[in-house]
Order: C-alpha cells, then structure tokens, then sequence
C-alpha cells in the first residue's frame, strides 16, 4: 500500500479477494453472470419495482454510448462488471421511482429552485470546502451524502414523514461508505465525507447516465467524446427536478436558495444557465499542479478498483486534457455571463483568511455573514476528524512534469492570476484542516 513520489498506490487486497470470489461464484452458477445490456437492464429495474415510466427519455442516448463503452473500452474486471450491474439497476430505478413520486405529489414539480448558488471550478481546487462552509448557513438549502447516494425516497417516505419508521437512506450510505473504504482506504483522504456531510448533486447529473463520473471511475474515451460534444440541457433540467424532489422530501422552504457545487459545470456552463438563469456564480481557482495531480490521483484510485488495466500515464494524460478542457470552456462561457452575477475565489486566499475571504463572498451574495460563523467554525472543527490522514499524490506518478501542466495551462494561470508552488519533485500532501477538503 506504500507510495513514492513516482510510483502510484496499488489497489486494496479487498478487491483482489472480491474479484476472485465473484469469479469463483460464477464458476459455480452462484453468481449471475454480468449483463450489461440494455434491454436486460431497463426490464430488470421495472421487475424490482413494478413501474415502467423512465421519465424524460433524453437518457437513452447517454445510456447507449455508455453501455457500449462499457462493454468495448474499460476493460473491466468480475468485481468491475458486478458493480457497473449494481450501478446501472440503482440509477433506473431511482428514475422509475421519481417519476411514481411526480404522479403522486405533482406539487413537487412546482416547487421553486430560484437563485441557486452554483460554485464552479475544477476538480480539487476547493469547491467542497466552499461548499461546505456556505452549507452551514441554515438561509441556504443543500444536498447531504446519503441523498447523493439515494436522492429518492423510497415508496414508503411518507411513513418517515409521519414519524412511522426511519429513512433506509443514511443507513444504506453508512453501508456504502464502509464497503468504499475497503475497496480504497484513500477514500477519506481523497474526499472526506459522512453520510449527513454537504454533498455535491454530481449524483443527480449522472441520473441522467451523464457526466464525468463515470470517466473517473471507467476507461470510456468514446463516451466523453460523446458528452463532450452532447448540450446537457436535458440532464440540467432533470437535475432540477430531483432538487425538487429532495427539497420535498426535505421538508424544508422552497425560498432557501440551493448550494450546488459539481466540477461537470465547469463543461457545461451554457447548460446550466439555461435551466438556472437567475444563478449566481462563485468560480473557484487553483494552481494548476494541484488540481491536475489530484484529478489523475482520484481517477487513478477509482479505476483501479473495477479495471486490472489501467494505465497511470494515460490517466495523466486524460486529466490534463480534461482540466485543460474544463478551463476553456469556462472561460468562453464566462464572456456572456454578466460581472455581477460572478465572483473569483482563489484557493491560497481561503488557505490564508478564510474568514476574509467568506466576508467578500457575502458581500456578493448581499448578505449579512455573522449570522452564519458558528455553523461556518463548527464545520471546521468536524473537517479535522472528517481527514485524519493526507491525500499524497504527484504529477510524476502520472507521467507528467509542472512545465507541461504550466505550458497546457498558462492562459488560465495569466487571465485569473493563479499562485503557483515551485515545482519540487517530491509527492504533494493535502492536509490540514482547511486543506482537507477538495
């Protein structure tokens, strides 16, 4: 499990073992052979739950491009093919049971998701912490772990609404983070996190069979061409309706404005907007070093797990690609998107006066801060149990250089006045108590 400067980690013996039983058990008629067609899987999740209506078929297409990815390019392994199973029946069957919510309670699809605050940068440059940080504000609504993990309510919500019976969901996430865990025990290090944690709504995107996660956990190049290329706006508009429905199950005020936060929107600015024209913007920045080695760093330790394939230079190569791409799709969008409805955050700013930093944010917001300290401090004391142990990554385990980061990346680092480290060589650690969260 060890890791030098150059070398990047192995996998968990966790999964060696799980990778062997399961192939073990289909040698033995134990355990059902992987399946990932589509048809196979659309059936299955209307079996389990007795419906039938998917919802915007919009999906289709991303579904398709994926699968055949799937099947041609990620080279997956038996634990990797057993989970994409596990994976595919979870999300077709939170879209069956969200449409069977919008027919019982159609006044879900009426509440209000005016004035989000979208926080926008790429992966690893600080967009948790911030988010985390404007979550302890109770003005603003935001996603929790479990709901990332199961963002629909099970048929019988209402029972848990009327005090007859707990919420399966953060007992199922606790379940899933433990197993997380042993797959990777650099999950915490990574992207520390609890089941009632402020999440991200990446979940909610790839509800649609859209987005990045699945090319940080899967090598299927002709599918991020394809989402590359593809307007999103379906997959936004389907996003909204699950806010929808999670600020419904919730119970909370549909005028407490969401905090949203997902590298995706980095890519897929245009998207956003056009189903969130009132947004406000924060965009956060960060040296490019860091963000690069630590994408290729999370892609690396996803895909180890489901491939016994994966290459670590190509990983490298594909995030820098990535974050170049991230960048300049930001940066265009940002040309016909008003001064006043954005603000720039750098990383090291936060590092130094997080709460000066903050102040400056609420005053771009128009709203008063002191309210919100408390909740902001507390969060602070949680984070440094939430990551006792750092995050060590290094451009060089990904065969890259700083020069060739600070050449792909330079008219970022010029338009945004990006603080740059020098370049040592020597594996990055992430830690401390801000630093802990990505």
């Amino acid at each position: 499990m060890g890791t030098s400067s150059t070398t990047p980690p192995r996998r968990a013996p966790f999964i060696d073992i799980a990778d062997t039983l399961i192939r073990a058990g289909r040698a033995l008629g134990r355990v059902r052979p992987a399946r990932l067609e589509k048809r196979y899987l659309l059936d299955h999740a209307s079996e389990q739950t007795g419906l039938e209506d998917f919802g915007d078929p919009w999906f289709h297409e991303p579904f398709d491009v994926l699968l055949k990815a799937v099947n041609e390019e990620a080279q997956l392994n038996a634990a990797g093919d057993f989970s994409a199973m596990l994976y595919f029946n979870q999300v077709l069957m939170h879209r069956l049971l969200s449409e069977w919510w919008f027919k019982r309670h159609p006044e879900i699809l009426e509440r209000s998701v005016k004035r989000p605050v979208v926080i926008v940068g790429p992966m690893r440059s600080g967009t948790t912490r911030l988010h985390r940080l404007l979550a302890s504000d109770r003005r603003f609504s935001h996603m929790r772990s479990f709901e990332t993990i199961s963002p629909v309510p099970r048929q019988d919500f209402e029972q848990v609404l009327a005090g007859e019976k707990e919420d399966f969901r953060p007992v199922l996430a606790k379940r899933v983070m433990r197993v997380a865990r042993l797959a990777n025990p650099r999950t915490l290090s990574i992207h520390p996190t609890g089941p009632y944690e402020p999440e991200e709504e990446l979940g909610l995107l790839v509800a649609s069979l859209y987005g990045m996660k699945h090319e940080a956990q899967w090598h299927v190049p002709s599918y991020a061409k394809w989402c590359e290329a593809a307007d999103a706006t379906p997959a936004y508009r389907y996003m909204a309706d699950q806010l929808r429905l999670i600020g419904w199950s919730q119970q909370e005020s549909s005028l407490r404005p969401w905090i949203l936060k997902t590298p995706q929107h980095m890519l897929d600015l245009p998207a956003l907007l056009n189903v969130f024209p009132d947004a406000r913007l924060i965009f956060t920045h960060r040296d490019p070093q860091q963000v690069v080695g630590s994408a290729a760093s999370l892609a690396w330790n996803q895909t180890i797990i489901y491939s016994d394939h994966a290459d670590a230079n190509a990983i490298g190569r594909e995030w820098l690609r990535k974050s170049h791409l991230q960048v300049e799709r930001m940066m265009a969008a940002r040309e016909s998107i008003p001064a006043d409805r954005m603000i720039d955050v750098q990383y090291d700013d936060v590092e130094r006066d997080w709460r000066g930093t903050m102040e400056r944010v609420y005053d771009f917001l128009d709203l008063d801060m002191e309210p919100a300290v408390p909740g902001m401090e507390d969060y602070l004391e949680r984070a440094k149990d939430l990551k006792r142990h750092p995050h060590k990554y290094s451009l060089e385990m990904f065969g890259l250089t700083a020069a060739e980061v600070h050449e792909r990346m330079g008219d970022y680092i010029a338009r945004f006045d990006v603080p740059m480290e020098r370049p040592t060589g020597q594996a990055i650690t992430t830690a401390g108590a801000l630093s802990a969260q990505s």
